[in-house]
């Protein structure tokens, strides 16, 4: 195996020429466990470590390594350990608000080709969840592909009806059903899937993810769980992000199955999710507009004549006022910790000082 079979395309080989040091190798991150790693290369993983100086140069969630990220390694004991010393620039990112109520970034992966955003026809089928996932994927600059599957828990009608609902919602990329149980579907899945090209695993628990590895992989790797009768939902099976390497030479990064879906500073996404809203708020009266009462809103006209819906319009806005609410928390946040730093830089820096004139 090369590290072109990696994904280590022509773009990252730029950016090895621009900053490669001769002692050092690449790798590629497949596990996170914490503070610790797994690394892969041309011929196995092995466990990593930050390098010191990198470690105490981190200065946000965002700067540590990452599941798909390429890292310069230094290798030792026989190459049975590494220690990572650089990351390289990202060509894409999933990340989103960490859960509960602390203000930050959460990274998912990085270096991905394409999400496939996974919800099955039955109980998980939910637009507005959906909408999320797709601002999350096209605000990391990701092509999405949405699947749904347990196609074989309800009739053609129904699962023609989703896909039906999930384009007049105007989300326009692919839509495939699919049955993990019946195998219907998974042909075009492999069909999707290329050499080389890193594809991510979205979805909540209980979707089928770690059934789909299995099912392409051909044996039960993964760990699976029966979902409740009641409402569908299942447990965790997957506990961490990692990166595995199908035999046919596409790599996938399978996720723990997500609650909260809060993203940060993602109004890119969103204005790509929402195209069609968007270009309804270029005629508004008002440069400013809140979109909400004022008169001469050409959003708020279309509602009215029921051109958008009603559950469509409340996402967006929901969506918009969460994403500058947490990027202006994440901002004060990032500037509190700034001016802590340089605090303690300085306090550091006149202990020293008194040290040399004792």
């Amino acid at each position: 195996m090369q590290l072109q079979d990696l994904g280590f395309n022509p773009w990252f080989q730029t950016q090895a020429q621009a900053s490669q040091k001769p002692d050092l190798s690449i790798a590629r991150v497949s596990a996170v466990n914490k503070n610790s790693f797994l690394v892969r290369n041309e011929s196995c993983e092995v466990f990593a470590e930050l390098v010191g100086s990198l470690a105490f140069s981190i200065e946000s969630s965002l700067d540590m390594p990452t599941v798909g990220d390429w890292v310069t390694v230094q290798y030792h004991n026989d190459d049975s350990f590494a220690v990572i010393h650089g990351v390289f620039p990202r060509k894409s990112v999933l990340r989103r608000k960490t859960p509960f109520k602390k203000v930050d970034y959460q990274l998912i992966a990085a270096n991905i080709d394409a999400a496939i955003i996974i919800q099955t026809c039955d109980f998980d089928f939910n637009l507005r969840r959906l909408e999320r996932y797709l601002v999350m994927v096209e605000d990391g600059q990701i092509e999405p592909i949405v699947l749904l599957t347990k196609s074989d828990l309800v009739s053609p009608e129904v699962v023609q009806q989703r896909i039906d609902e999930v384009q007049q919602a105007h989300i326009h990329c692919p839509v495939f059903p699919l049955s993990n149980l019946t195998g219907s579907g998974l042909a075009q899945v492999r069909q999707l899937l290329q050499p080389a090209k890193t594809y991510c695993l979205l979805g909540s628990s209980g979707v089928g993810k770690s059934t789909l590895i299995n099912n392409l992989m051909g044996r039960d790797q993964f760990e699976t769980n029966e979902v409740r009768d009641k409402d569908g939902k299942g447990r965790h099976t997957t506990t961490r992000r990692q990166l595995i390497v199908l035999d046919e030479g596409a790599l996938l990064i399978d996720t723990p199955g997500m609650r909260e879906l809060a993203n940060i500073g993602a109004e890119e996404g969103i204005d790509e999710v929402f195209a069609d809203l968007q270009e309804l708020t270029q005629s508004c009266r008002f440069s400013d507009c809140t979109h909400t009462r004022e008169k001469g809103c050409a959003l708020l006209a279309a509602v009215e004549k029921g051109e958008v819906s009603e559950e469509r319009y409340r996402s967006y806005l929901k969506l918009l006022n969460e994403s500058s609410f947490y990027e202006m928390s994440y901002q004060e946040r990032r500037q509190k910790d700034k001016a802590q730093g340089r605090m303690y830089k300085e306090v550091m820096k006149h202990r020293k000082k008194d040290r040399r004139e004792e």
